[in-house]
């Protein structure tokens, strides 16, 4: 399970920044997690709050906000909604996708004491 080391890196992350910027407690995390990221999110909740005891962290509540995946067709060169990484393009048919969003995994925003 990939998640304990995502949420154990997430903690050190916010860790550091505490001690860079002064804060002693945090109260919410704000993270964005893709849609083809590859992270089961319940998971990742589950693995934070086992991770956060003794942490700045300890008492946050972890909002997930989920990105939608994007692609954009090679072929009509057009920018199109995709699901999996394997998706057609539903305009011509033709799997020559490049993913521009949707793998994305990062701490938008902190409230913090």
């Amino acid at each position: 399970m990939h998640e304990l080391s995502l949420a154990e890196n997430m903690v050190q992350i916010i860790e550091d920044a505490a001690v860079k910027q002064g804060f002693s407690r945090v109260k919410i995390i704000w993270m964005e997690i893709g849609q083809l990221s590859c992270v089961e999110k319940e998971a990742l909740q589950f693995c934070f709050s086992t991770v956060v005891d003794g942490t700045v962290a300890q008492q946050a509540t972890l909002e997930i906000i989920d990105i939608a995946g994007r692609g954009w067709c090679r072929e009509c060169d057009c920018e199109i909604a995709i699901t999996t990484r394997y998706d057609g393009c539903p305009i011509c048919g033709n799997y020559t996708i490049t993913v521009i969003r949707g793998e994305e995994m990062r701490i938008k925003e902190l409230e913090v004491e």
